[in-house]
């Protein structure tokens, strides 16, 4: 009850993100239903429906990663004087954020559950002529125990996944978060290691063939297995060197004789390097692999490649790895309202801060995007081939 009064209670803002979540668990919900009619109307082709159900993990591990971010930066979970008294603590806030994701993915959830149902015609008759009764198995009845196991999946993993982010943790040591800042994320060998292991794996498995192609939801089923396991490689490795990239351009920004606002934007990179580094590169991840894709059957086959529920399922992967980078990005920003507000009491002119953050972006934004074109036209390469 207290976790649905503070959402009534909460800012507009606060309540976009929110049902910006509720829609993207209607997505992967509504994905996860299609996989269940795919197979109630095709009960030989177990298999196939069981690797469909695996290609949702995708859009729900995008889902999961905006709910967690849209649950740090909701105000009402964060911890303020005076709470504690009413036992209002550190872990009651994290539970409580938790409960608040899991109300807003059920939303979500029952929304794909209608969707569903009408989509069938099982409660106004048959939508658009009946043309999606065949694709969700609208002859068949619906098990109620499988659509609602289904359904809260979403739930239960955004909801777990939250409470685990926002755990309280032991304060570390002046000393150490003194030095935090000026140490580079560790993780630049390893997703260096991941990317080249997964490229290595395309270019094996396009030279060899790869084996059959896996059936993917719509038309797009072409690809060898390997070719798609070392895209998923790839994709971990870009996303754990992100932080140790983004530390790296604000090392960038500072060599050379800075000024004050170098100085500025490329201290705010380092420091933030953790936060917004890890989203920036699973948007780069995302978006080459769409690259690689547009590259392979965009120019051949154009749109037949792509089946409608392909389609939702890689709109909801780059919606959400988007919107979990703006939430980061809006962390990050209140995070540092306290040294912005000291700088302005200070004299520092409002032009100067404005300035700073073109830098931090035109540096990302020149470092990323050829990343990300490589990654993906190398991705694409062996296929071409």
């Amino acid at each position: 009850m207290l976790a649905l009064r503070l959402t009534r209670g909460t800012h507009p803002l606060v309540l976009a993100r929110r049902l910006l979540v509720a829609a993207a668990s209607a997505g992967v919900g509504f994905l996860l239903l299609c996989t269940l009619g795919h197979a109630l109307g095709h009960p030989e082709q177990a298999p196939a429906s069981t690797l469909r159900l695996l290609w949702c993990v995708l859009p729900l591990a995008a889902t999961v990663q905006f709910a967690v971010a849209v649950a740090r930066t909701d105000p009402s979970t964060r911890p303020r004087p005076g709470l504690s008294a009413i036992g209002l603590g550190p872990a009651r806030l994290a539970l409580l954020a938790a409960a608040s994701t899991a109300v807003t993915c059920a939303l979500g959830s029952a929304v794909a559950l209608l969707l569903y149902l009408h989509l069938r015609g099982d409660l106004t008759g048959l939508p658009f002529d009946g043309a999606a009764a065949g694709l969700l198995a609208g002859d068949q009845p619906v098990p109620l125990a499988a659509v609602l196991t289904l359904l809260a999946v979403v739930p239960v993993t955004a909801a777990a996944a939250a409470a685990l982010a926002l755990r309280p943790r032991p304060a570390p040591l002046s000393e150490d978060s003194e030095g935090a800042d000026e140490t580079m994320p560790s993780g630049l060998p390893w997703g260096v290691a991941l990317i080249a292991i997964g490229l290595a794996v395309e270019t094996y498995a396009g030279r060899s063939g790869g084996g059959d192609g896996l059936p993917l939801p719509g038309r797009f089923d072409g690809s060898p297995a390997a070719v798609l396991a070392g895209w998923v490689l790839t994709a971990i490795g870009l996303a754990t060197a992100g932080p140790a990239l983004v530390h790296g351009c604000g090392r960038l920004l500072q060599t050379a004789r800075p000024g004050a606002v170098r100085l500025l934007a490329g201290r705010v990179l380092m420091t933030e390097s953790r936060r917004v580094g890890r989203p920036l590169g699973v948007v780069c991840a995302v978006l080459s692999g769409l690259l690689a894709a547009a590259s392979l059957y965009g120019s051949d086959t154009g749109s037949d490649a792509f089946g409608p529920l392909t389609g939702l399922g890689a709109t909801l992967i780059l919606a959400c790895t988007c919107a979990t980078l703006l939430t980061a990005a809006l962390e990050s920003r209140q995070g540092r309202a306290p040294v912005t507000e000291a700088l302005l009491d200070a004299g520092a002119p409002p032009t100067a801060l404005r300035t700073a953050a073109l830098l931090r972006a035109g540096i990302l934004l020149a470092v990323f995007l050829p990343l990300t074109w490589a990654v993906g036209e190398l991705a694409a390469l062996p296929l071409k081939g």
